[in-house]
């Protein structure tokens, strides 16, 4: 049962819930803090009602930039236990969220496996089950199909939903008029274009979005209200279409509220570096302020097989600039489905480009770990080193890879290490190269 409503309805109302209790510990912050910014809208705890297992985070402003993993099963790679592999490294390496984007075979039991087994918060997308739900062309089916899906999922405890709600007629006329070099990209977009030009309807998620929300605030699910007409190129950020959808999403964020749900926007995929401050001012600008989720941006397009870099050039821009949530992009991106080494690389530069940001933000206690570092670097107190380390396993395997001859230095500069030199010689050492320790004492 909800506790005092849904934690929109229970911060209106003054009242503090044990999860947001939870994500203020989590923060360092006053539990009056979150509560303050469910009730403001610029905070969201994702947090349905069914899922047991969750450890609930905020996302949203003065908070961590949180990360989020995809993965998923799909036609050519339908192996769960593989999938089942990548959550687990997904939560072990601190991801926040992990988004269910599967759309092949029994979904329904991945995804209720999922749920049971994950602390972290559960997305999904529920407009890619809809066909292989039903087993129906997608032309057949009707608005309240796709509206049986998304109950289905907020029952199974998904704590929150893309929805692509704001790709309605007249941003699909806007689509059209104005020509793009990568047309629609998101695929939950694409697949509701494609249903509105053969069916000749309006977006169901826009038409009955009153309904939708009913069915979320039941469960306490929040909206992610999805881009579907985010660029997927450089060449078409920014362009009408994004500029359209976005200010009817800010439209679509009140109506939520109002019928408290708790709501998360999401932005641009590809976008030129100089390009990603202003986006994101402009989403807390026409959203009042709702917690942004940003899918990379890529600042580049040439570089497949290394765009977990160019998403974290970008993501770190964009949290710097008060994003909110990351989507971590694996080296695969464009070309493949990632594997479990892919997955590790792609949150290690997702959580890289959440934490430089954080910094930059001023997170309560966002330097502590670096100042740990510093020190430990000082002190050329190697095992302290990998200790605070992102990755202590591969920190330490390189550090092996190349033994030193000497145990308080790393193979780079040996005895030259310049912190080994500075310190000898402020402890009233002599400092030699050749021979020896390379220390004598005064």
């Amino acid at each position: 049962m909800k506790e005092n409503g849904t934690q929109r309805e229970a911060s209106l109302q003054g009242i503090i819930t044990s999860r947001m209790r939870t994500v203020a510990e989590k923060e360092r912050l006053p539990a009056e803090v979150i509560r303050a910014g469910i009730a403001a809208g610029t905070i969201a705890v994702p947090a349905n009602v069914n899922h047991a297992s969750l450890s609930p985070d905020g996302v949203g402003q003065g908070l961590r930039t949180k990360i989020n993993v995809n993965l998923g099963i799909s036609g050519d790679a339908s192996d769960y236990a593989k999938e089942f592999e990548k959550v687990r490294a997904a939560l072990a390496y601190g991801a926040e969220a992990i988004m269910d984007l599967s759309n092949y075979g029994k979904t329904g039991s991945f995804r209720r496996d999922l749920i049971a087994e994950s602390t972290a918060m559960i997305g999904t997308v529920p407009v890619y089950d809809a066909v292989g739900y039903f087993d129906r062309d997608l032309a057949e089916l009707t608005a309240r199909d796709f509206l049986e899906v998304v109950r289905v999922h907020a029952e199974q405890g998904v704590d929150f939903m893309t929805i692509h709600a704001g790709i309605n007629r007249r941003a699909v006329s806007f689509f059209k008029e104005r020509k793009r070099a990568m047309n629609i990209v998101s695929r939950g977009g694409s697949i509701l274009f494609a249903w509105m030009e053969m069916t000749g309807n309006e977006n169901p998620f826009y038409e009955y979005y009153d309904d939708l929300l009913d069915i979320l605030h039941e469960y306490d699910v929040t909206i992610s209200l999805g881009d579907a007409l985010r660029p997927g190129c450089l060449s078409d950020s920014s362009d009408t279409g994004q500029i359209t959808e976005l200010a009817e999403l800010g439209l679509l964020t009140q109506r939520a509220w109002d019928k408290g749900v708790q709501v998360i926007i999401e932005g641009p995929g590809h976008m030129a570096i100089n390009e990603i401050a202003a986006n994101v001012v402009m989403e807390k600008r026409l959203c009042k302020g709702a917690p942004f989720y940003v899918l990379g941006p890529l600042v580049t397009d040439i570089a497949p097989g290394y765009d977990h870099i160019t998403a974290a050039i970008g993501g770190a821009v964009a949290a710097a600039a008060g994003a909110d949530f990351l989507c971590y992009v694996t080296p695969a991106e464009h070309l493949c489905l990632p594997d479990v080494n892919d997955v590790k690389e792609g949150i290690a530069a997702s959580r890289i480009a959440a934490h430089a940001a954080d910094i930059a933000k001023g997170v309560p206690g966002a330097l502590d770990r670096d100042n740990a570092m510093a020190a430990a670097r000082h002190r050329l107190d190697w095992e302290e080193m990998f200790r605070c380390a992102l990755d202590p396993e591969k920190a330490r395997r390189y550090f092996e890879r190349t033994p030193p001859a000497d145990r308080h230095t790393c193979s780079m500069c040996g005895k030259m290490c310049a912190v080994r030199t500075t310190n000898m010689i402020l402890e009233g050492k002599k400092v030699g190269f050749t021979g020896g320790t390379g220390a004598e004492e005064k």
